[in-house]
C-alpha cells in the first residue's frame, strides 16, 4: 500500500503525464530524490525543508500537504487539536490551495462547491 506522499506524487505524475525528471526539473531537485520519495514506503528520516519545497514546486502544489505527508512517511504522527483527519491527498491539496486564495476568490470557490453539491443531489451543510 502506498503512503500519502507516494499517492500524492503518483497522482500528480499520472494526472499531468509527468516523469520523475519533469518533477525534478520543475522543482530544482534531483531525479533520484524524486524517485526515492516516490518509491520509499517508509522514509528513514524527514527530508530537509528545501527538498520538500522543491518537491512541492515540482508537483505544482502547496508545500504544507507535502510536508505533512513526508512527516507521516517517516513514521512521525502529528496530532493537532480540532484538526479533522484527512487521508485523501487530493483533499489536502485542495484545502491548502484554497487557503492561499483571497477572501473574494474563496467565496467564488464556496459558491462553486455548493452548486456542484446541489447538482449531485447533496444538500450543502449550513452553519
Amino acid at each position: 500500500m502506498l503512503n500519502t506522499l507516494q499517492q500524492m506524487i503518483k497522482g500528480r505524475l499520472d494526472q499531468n503525464g509527468w516523469s520523475y525528471n519533469d518533477v525534478a526539473r520543475r522543482g530544482g531537485i534531483s531525479r533520484s530524490t524524486v524517485h526515492h520519495l516516490a518509491t520509499s514506503g517508509r522514509l528513514a528520516q524527514v527530508p530537509q525543508k528545501a527538498t520538500l519545497e522543491g518537491l512541492a514546486r515540482g508537483l505544482g502544489i502547496p508545500v504544507a500537504p507535502v510536508q505533512r505527508a513526508a512527516v507521516e512517511a517517516a513514521g512521525v504522527n502529528l496530532y493537532f487539536e480540532d484538526a479533522p483527519a484527512v487521508t485523501d491527498p487530493e483533499v489536502e491539496i485542495l484545502i491548502a490551495s484554497v487557503q492561499r486564495l483571497s477572501p473574494k476568490d474563496r467565496r467564488h470557490v464556496a459558491v462553486l462547491v455548493e452548486s456542484l453539491l446541489e447538482a449531485g443531489g447533496v444538500e450543502p451543510e449550513r452553519d
